[in-house]
Order: C-alpha cells, then sequence, then structure tokens
C-alpha cells in the first residue's frame, strides 16, 4: 500500500495487530491439524495387528496429552475478546491499614506477581515503589509487557487477604493483613484524552529503588497528580527525567481512560485499588499460611493447599478460573473476622 510507512507509529501498530491476528489463526490452523493426524494414526492402528498396534499406543497417549494442553489455551485465549484484553498491564499494589504488617504483605504480593511474569513469559519494568516506614512497601506499581497481559492481569484487581503469625508481633499472635490490587490497560493508540496544565501537579524526586538500585543524584523520578480526578501516577525506571514523564503521562492517560470507562458501566466497585475501601467486604482471595496453608478465591472457590508454590508466583489456576467463570461478571464473596488473635 503507498504510503503505508509514511507514519511509522501508525504502520507499526497494524503491523503489530496483523501479526497478532496471523498467530491467533495460525495456531488453530495448527491444533486443526494435529488433530487430523491424530485420529488417522488411530485409524492405522485400528487396523494392524496388536503387535504393531501396541508400538504406537504410547505415541498416541502422548500425542492426544499435548492436544488437550494446546485446546486448553486456545480456549482460554477465546475468552480474551476485551478491547484492550491484548494491550500491556500496569499493575498496583497498595498496602492497606495496618502498618508494617500491610507493607510486608504488599512487598509478598509484589514478589509473588515478579515471579510470575517470569513464569507467564511476560517482561516486569518498575515503575515505582515506596517503602514502607519500617518495612516491605507501601507501594508498587509494574509495567507488564507481553501479548494478553491486560486480559490475564485484570483477574487480580481487588483486595487480597494474608492471615499468618506475624513476625513482627512478639506475642506470636496470628494477624490478618490486606493489600489491594489494581490493573488498568496500558493503551497504545493516542488516547483523545485532553490533560491540562493547570489540571497537572508534576513533583520530582530522587529516584530509589529495593537493593539500591535505580538511585541516582539527580531528581530524575516524577509524580503526576490529576486534580480533578485526584489519580497519582508515578515513574521512576528511567535515568532521565523527561522519558519518566513521558511514561507517567501515558499511564495517566490510560487511567483517565479506564475511569471514564467505568464510569458508563457504572461498576466503580471493581476497582477496589483506588476507589474502595481496602479491609473486610472487598477482598476477592484468602491466603491462610496459619493455623493451616489455604489460598482460596472467593469469587470462584478455587483454592490450593500448595501456599510456597503461590508466593512462588503459580497463580494461573486461579486466572484462568476466573476467566471461564465470566471474568467481570463474577462478584467476590465477602467474609468477615478478626484482624488478630491472641
Amino acid at each position: 500500500m503507498p504510503g503505508f510507512w509514511d507514519k511509522q507509529e501508525q504502520a507499526q501498530a497494524l503491523s503489530s495487530q496483523l501479526s497478532s491476528l496471523k498467530d491467533t489463526v495460525g495456531n488453530a490452523r495448527q491444533f486443526q491439524q494435529s488433530l487430523d493426524d491424530l485420529r488417522t494414526m488411530i485409524e492405522l492402528v485400528g487396523e494392524a495387528d496388536d503387535d504393531e498396534g501396541a508400538q504406537y499406543e504410547a505415541e498416541i497417549h502422548s500425542t492426544l496429552a499435548s492436544l488437550t494442553r494446546q485446546l486448553d489455551e486456545l480456549e482460554l485465549q477465546s475468552f480474551l475478546t476485551g478491547p484492550h484484553d491484548s494491550c500491556n498491564a500496569i499493575l498496583t499494589i497498595h498496602a492497606g491499614a495496618g502498618g508494617t504488617e500491610s507493607c510486608d504483605w504488599a512487598d509478598m504480593l509484589f514478589r509473588m506477581y515478579s515471579r510470575w511474569t517470569e513464569r507467564a513469559g511476560f517482561t516486569c519494568e518498575i515503575q515505582d515503589l515506596q517503602d514502607g516506614d519500617e518495612a516491605g512497601l507501601s507501594r508498587a506499581i509494574l509495567r507488564i509487557v507481553g501479548k494478553n497481559a491486560y486480559g490475564y492481569c485484570k483477574a487480580e484487581r481487588g483486595v487480597h487477604r494474608l492471615v499468618r503469625i506475624s513476625p513482627f508481633d512478639s506475642n506470636k499472635r496470628r494477624h490478618t493483613s490486606f493489600c489491594s490490587v489494581d490493573v488498568i490497560a496500558e493503551i497504545e493508540e493516542d488516547l483523545d484524552i485532553e490533560i491540562r496544565d493547570e489540571d497537572l501537579r508534576v513533583d520530582t524526586y530522587r529516584s530509589s529503588g529495593k537493593g539500591g538500585q535505580h538511585v541516582n543524584k539527580t531528581d530524575s523520578a516524577v509524580r503526576l497528580t490529576h486534580l480533578p480526578t485526584g489519580l497519582v501516577v508515578a515513574c521512576q525506571n528511567e535515568r532521565s527525567q523527561i522519558k519518566n514523564k513521558e511514561t507517567a503521562m501515558k499511564t495517566l492517560k490510560s487511567r483517565i481512560f479506564e475511569l471514564k470507562e467505568d464510569e458508563k458501566r457504572s461498576e466503580m466497585e471493581r476497582f477496589y485499588g483506588e476507589k474502595g475501601a481496602i479491609g473486610w467486604g472487598n477482598q476477592i482471595r484468602s491466603y491462610v499460611f496459619q493455623p493451616y496453608q489455604m489460598v482460596k478465591d472467593l469469587r470462584t472457590g478455587v483454592e490450593t493447599s500448595n501456599v510456597q508454590g503461590v508466593m512462588d508466583g503459580d497463580i494461573n489456576a486461579f486466572i484462568h478460573a476466573w476467566l471461564r467463570a465470566g471474568g467481570p461478571k463474577v462478584r467476590a464473596n465477602a467474609q468477615s473476622g478478626h484482624s488478630a488473635e491472641d
């Protein structure tokens, strides 16, 4: 098409979309071809004698297991049909009330999602980290890059509840801590959102991070506050203040867009991270370390006793069940209890 590459960004976006569609169609065709080959193999074995048929039995079982996994993946991809499911995701972890306990829980969730992105083949970039007063994190913002990152990550939006014997309590009491996870899509196309200079407060500060990375001697980190909505975004992963401001502005526009879409749908309660109480009645998942070990998703009923595996990023069972159950249509079941026990 003449002039197609005259607008580089638009052309690259269309090329990326075309590549994604080709992958989707190609995977389906490949599965169909493998299925046809398996049927042919089964027919040939049925016509062969017992000795010859036994030689192919193991191959048939192996191929069937592989096709089952492929079908499972194709089914999951069929649920990712939202307008922005294919986009990258901006995941924010907020510590709830509870001081050190909640900040430590936020740090544990930060590690869990970092491990999950590695397992899923995504790239995880730290946009902002705010340390807790004594330990852990009060807030963490992650940019998760990869195909359908938002489609999968949106299953994690909500309040996450931890029950354990507190390592910070000298009396070894059982405590309950809460953190919220907010997820928005990183909208790639140019959003028709006007942000006036007078509606924006820009703060700069020195970058910092876990283990000392990103630390520098200039005020390169940027925090943007959108005064009309109260939305706050920050970015410190680049050395350049200009680049951090560009990234933060892009994230802010995505948040404003999501806010407007949410108002249209009248489903503001879905965004627990910044727009609801981080506490009892809003949790989507409970992580119980003591007196027994259990992680249970309160929306789908999926549970596991492999707490260590979950904290190491093995959370696909919860995400996949949520997608299969209808995604945003699934409501969290509120539970009640005590914040600490003697």
